[in-house]
């Protein structure tokens, strides 16, 4: 991977954020710590592009909910309007994370503090992620 042009690793890195923040399959984690393992001058600017990407895949999802009609809400969407923003924080989770995207869209919750929690969110785990590997990787190699 090293080989590679900086600009392509970090363009497939952004793809597989993205689309693991829609409803297809997929985990951005092992994209980021083969990079980061790789190109361990790379962390930060991984970081940074895993995270706008997974952000404006849940936005894509957000945007789907938006167009669903708002007639019923369900028990579990009035729980989601009750935390509100704090719990866009948690829609990195898998499964979980693009019905919290869904229903903000559903519930029409603002587009730009949906995108504030989101970013704040998906940044602190790639962070939390990034920051394990390194540590791993510094305790086994010594």
């Amino acid at each position: 991977m090293s080989e590679l042009p900086i600009e392509s690793v970090l363009a497939a890195l952004f793809l597989s954020s993205f689309l693991a923040a829609t409803i297809l399959p997929g985990g951005s984690e092992i994209a980021l710590l083969v990079l980061i393992h790789t190109r361990p001058d790379l962390a930060w600017p991984a970081i940074a592009v895993a995270t706008v990407g997974n952000t404006l895949g849940s936005m894509s999802t957000y945007w789907l909910g938006r167009l669903l009609p708002n007639r019923v809400q369900p028990v579990n969407v009035i729980r989601l309007h009750r935390y509100g923003y704090w719990a866009l924080l948690f829609a990195w989770l898998p499964v979980v994370g693009d019905a919290l995207a869904l229903g903000a869209g559903w519930l029409r919750l603002s587009p730009w503090w949906s995108l504030l929690a989101f970013a704040i969110g998906k940044f602190l785990r790639y962070l939390t992620v990034a920051g394990i590997w390194v540590a791993v990787k510094a305790t086994l190699l010594g």
